[in-house]
């Protein structure tokens, strides 16, 4: 994996959010909105983060397997590429390329526990020839940055490296998977985003420690209101709106 983000095939893959914000005209032929598109990416994060628990994986791997469906669907159609088949694909490659290999075996014993819907039960082979259309589809760039990364070194240089700011900045980084954030902003800045809407939260004024990193601030803040309205947005979000959006999927 290269050593320097700014080196990186991830850095030469970050996208601008006009170009992730589009719907595939396949999808848009089934009646797929923008509004269902992000419903859906979000909501498949769920069922990664499961199996992940089965399996027992670490968060990188599942922060790296959403990161590659993500990237997925900015070049495929969700009609053509099955989230539900998907989701558990990028997990197994992501293990792989986080060297915490899963055997396939495993994940679909797994998936077939936690489903009794017939719509989640795949084969072994149903996910090897997924793999093999997903790194086509990514051009074999597997390579992904994640905000981990830096967040221990930014929290001790702010001094906000107590256990209880470390697991709500954590926390945060986590709930960034559930948005596009990953494939528009560099790592470094989603992190510090997190830590910006930490402190504000627990009323720690960090303006002087922000300064001093010389970063563009907007940017960060910008992220930082991006994390806040999806917590607003998403308390409104119903099982019924989910279902509506997956619905439209069906052939």
């Amino acid at each position: 994996m290269a050593a320097n983000f700014w080196n990186s095939s991830h850095y030469k893959q970050l996208f601008d959010q006009e170009e992730v914000d589009v719907v595939h005209p396949l999808d848009k032929d089934k009646g797929i909105t923008l509004e269902d598109f992000k419903l859906i990416k979000m909501h498949m994060v769920i069922p990664i983060c499961k199996l992940a628990q089965q399996v027992k994986v670490r968060q990188r791997v599942v922060a790296t397997a959403v990161t590659y469906m993500r990237r997925l669907y900015t070049r495929k159609s969700m009609s053509e590429y099955d989230p539900r088949l998907v989701a558990p694909t990028c997990l197994y490659l992501a293990s792989k390329a986080e060297e915490s290999t899963v055997q396939a075996r495993l994940l679909v014993y797994c998936i077939k526990k936690m489903y009794s819907d017939d719509k989640y039960r795949y084969e072994i082979k149903d996910i090897l020839e997924m793999e093999m259309k997903i790194l086509e589809a990514l051009n074999y760039y597997l390579v992904v940055f994640h905000p981990y990364r830096s967040l221990p070194q930014f929290l001790q240089d702010a001094g906000m490296n107590d256990i209880s700011m470390t697991q709500l900045t954590w926390g945060l980084v986590n709930d960034t998977y559930r948005m596009d954030l990953i494939l528009i902003h560099p790592p470094h800045l989603i992190a510090l985003a997190c830590i910006y809407t930490a402190s504000v939260y627990r009323e720690k004024d960090k303006t002087a420690w922000f300064e001093e990193l010389r970063v563009d601030m907007n940017v960060v803040k910008n992220i930082a209101m991006e994390i806040l309205d999806f917590y607003e947005s998403h308390r409104l979000i119903t099982d019924e709106r989910i279902n509506a959006a997956f619905n439209k999927l069906k052939p």
